[in-house]
């Protein structure tokens, strides 16, 4: 059994109309990517830790960092979260943040004092 996450197609179908056009060649396959995309941020993963299933690292940085540029992840999180407004049924849980090794020690400065 794989530990991979895959989008179902009842939500790929519900997020559709939130992507971009496709223009010139096709798109590499949306839910592929996007399945990697959340693999990737709900594991704290590097890029190039990306399992092969979910294809080339690099498509999914670059399909990221586009998207992310347009706000296509902003109007997906608005346009689900106004589908839907029983206030009790909706949850996007942000308390998982990663700090770098170095942000520790951000707050000091040479001679000076730690706040």
């Amino acid at each position: 059994m794989s530990n991979l996450y895959w989008l179902t197609e009842e939500q790929m179908r519900r997020l559709r109309p939130y992507f971009p056009r496709s223009r010139g060649r096709p798109r590499v396959d949306d839910r592929r990517v996007l399945s990697g995309i959340i693999f990737i941020n709900r594991n704290g993963l590097r890029w190039c830790d990306a399992p092969a299933a979910y294809g080339p690292p690099k498509t999914l940085y670059n399909r990221w960092k586009r998207w992310s540029d347009i706000g296509v992840f902003a109007r997906i999180m608005t346009g689900l979260a106004a589908e839907a407004p029983d206030n009790q049924t909706i949850s996007i849980d942000a308390t998982y943040l990663k700090a770098h090794r170095t942000a520790s020690s951000l707050g000091l400065k040479k001679g000076g004092v730690v706040v």
